[in-house]
C-alpha cells in the first residue's frame, strides 16, 4: 500500500444527504459536480472535492480508514466523521 494516496470528498451534514448523493452518483451524476454544488467543504468544493495527495495521519481517523480501503476509481459508502458525512472517491 502506497504511503501517500489522492482523494476527493464530499461533506454533508446528513447520513440521509450523503445517501442521496451516492444516488445520483450511481445514476451517473458527475462526483466532481456534485461536490462543487452539495460539499459544506468549499474549499475542496470548488476544485471538484480534490484533497491532492495526503498520507496517514493528516486526515481523522474515519476518513483515513476508509478512504486507505478504497481502490482507485472507487468510491465509499458515507463516512461519519466528527465533520459530518464524507463520500470519498479514491483518484490516486
Amino acid at each position: 500500500m502506497s504511503a501517500k494516496i489522492k482523494c476527493s470528498h464530499i461533506l454533508v451534514a446528513k447520513q440521509s444527504e450523503a445517501l442521496s448523493i451516492l444516488e445520483k452518483i450511481k445514476a451517473g451524476d458527475k462526483f466532481g459536480n456534485l461536490a462543487k454544488e452539495l460539499s459544506t467543504d468549499t474549499g475542496s468544493g470548488k476544485k471538484e472535492g480534490n484533497l491532492g495527495y495526503f498520507t496517514k495521519g493528516m486526515m481523522v481517523k474515519p476518513f483515513e480508514e476508509a478512504a486507505f480501503k478504497l481502490q482507485i476509481g472507487e468510491i465509499s459508502e458515507p463516512v461519519k466523521s466528527e465533520f459530518g458525512y464524507h463520500i470519498i472517491k479514491r483518484l490516486g
